[in-house]
């Protein structure tokens, strides 16, 4: 398998999910909990938008073509969903949408926010699914589908190890730490968002 390609992959999904992002909203949806709980509402989370984003990836781009369009014209709109992620990470405005999710679920009186919002939209987002269905469809079959899995599982681990650590990893970085971090992916995403878009654009042959 082509090492590049599991970098892009890993580098991809790692900004999009944003592990270390997503840290502190948990540690806010979870609060005053046992680590017990916090434990399980963690697995619940994983667990569900792992199982989601694989289908995404297995059936993705079978979907799109049952409706009739095309891989080129989803990587340049997938790119352009990117990079507007990019542009809110630039700005803060993704951590403040994130915040109001996570508002919204504590208003909903629900003591178990795993599903909704960790699970979904934190995790298993847009901009995730449309990642995964991106990715699997530059390299076709199973053995790449398999190693765009392996790569999606692999973040999530990463997740679920934030969540576990999330008080200390809070108290390490700070608010200033974070968002240097968050900036410098929103960076890196904005430039993988325009890889898309022109890889797209060269599917049309409107790129050389």
């Amino acid at each position: 398998m082509d090492t590049a390609f599991l970098i892009t992959a890993f580098v991809t999904l790692f900004v999009i999910i944003d592990p270390i992002g997503m840290t502190p909203l948990f540690v806010a949806l979870t609060q005053g909990m046992s680590p017990q709980k916090r434990r399980a509402i963690a697995v619940r989370a994983c667990v569900t938008s792992a199982l989601l984003l694989v289908m995404f990836a297995a059936l993705g781009e079978a979907v799109l073509g049952f409706i009739g369009i095309s891989m080129p014209a989803f990587r340049i709109a997938g790119g352009i969903l990117l990079f507007l992620t990019a542009l809110e990470m630039l700005f803060e405005k993704r951590t403040k949408r994130r915040a109001d999710q996570a508002e919204e679920a504590e208003e909903d009186d629900s003591d178990d926010p795993s599903i909704f919002p960790i699970a979904i939209p934190l995790i298993a987002g847009p901009g995730s699914i449309a990642t995964v269905i991106l990715l699997a469809g530059q390299k076709p079959g199973f053995e790449g589908l398999a190693w765009v899995i392996g790569v999606m599982l692999s973040v999530i681990l990463l997740v679920f190890l934030m969540f576990l650590m999330s008080g200390i990893l809070e108290r390490a970085l700070g608010r200033v730490g974070t968002n240097v971090v968050t900036r410098l992916l929103g960076m890196l995403l904005a430039a993988l968002a325009v890889q898309f878009v022109l890889d797209g654009l060269r599917g049309f042959g409107l790129a050389g």
